[in-house]
């Protein structure tokens, strides 16, 4: 995916999960966040951002907060809807029949139904942005609509879907996501569970740069 437009600014604070303050153009700027996990470890005073204008009508703010650049130098798409942009993308590239984005499965709604043939596959789709030595981990936060998820999945599984969790790794270098027990222990019993069950795990790594994200290698093929 891409943005049409991207502007750099420097992060100064973040007063609410919904709200950054950053300096752009030399002058304080209030925006949008686009990802209420904490991202605590990403948005530190004087750390580059990257900002974008969607130009909706009536809005507060002007900017959305997209991007952000680690003291390592490694920058971090924090879009928490760019994950299931590029998932739909990267599904029209792998010889599917039909690929439906927000179908409603029992309580939940899914990410994505796709068909092959007569193979029926349910995925759900969660973006990764949480970094620690080279490994990433989910959630930054707990998540119950994330273990709902995951129980669908398995639901799924035993009446004869392919079910399957894709983590997007929303930055570059990593290769494989972990369940952030310390969190969330019951999502990561719960991501167990499912894997026993017979629920895949995807690692979906990306490229990324300030105005764009995109999938450029999978651990496991649909």
């Amino acid at each position: 995916m891409v943005y049409e437009n991207i502007t750099k600014a420097v992060f100064l604070a973040r007063p609410n999960r919904f709200i950054a303050e950053v300096e752009l153009n030399g002058h304080k700027e209030r925006v949008h966040v686009k990802n209420t996990g904490r991202c605590r470890e990403l948005l530190i005073p004087g750390c580059e951002v990257w900002l974008t204008a969607p130009g909706t009508p009536g809005r507060k703010t002007t900017y959305d907060l997209v991007a952000v650049r680690k003291a390592n130098g490694v920058l971090f798409n924090i879009d928490s809807q760019a994950p299931n942009h590029v998932v739909k993308e990267w599904l029209g590239e792998q010889r599917f029949d039909r690929v439906l984005p927000e179908y409603r499965y029992g309580d939940s709604r899914m990410d994505f139904y796709m068909e092959r043939g007569q193979e029926r596959f349910l995925l759900e789709v969660k973006g990764c942005t949480l970094e620690i030595d080279g490994v990433g981990y989910f959630p930054d936060a707990p998540t119950q609509r994330g273990v709902r998820h995951i129980r669908e999945l398995m639901r799924a599984r035993a009446e004869g879907f392919h079910a399957a969790l894709a983590f997007v790794i929303q930055m570059d270098g990593v290769k494989e996501v972990r369940p952030n027990t310390e969190t969330h222990p019951a999502f990561a019993e719960a991501l167990a569970e499912a894997e026993k069950a017979g629920v895949k795990i995807w690692f979906l790594r990306c490229h990324v740069e300030p105005d764009s994200l995109r999938i450029v290698d999978a651990e496991q093929q649909p």
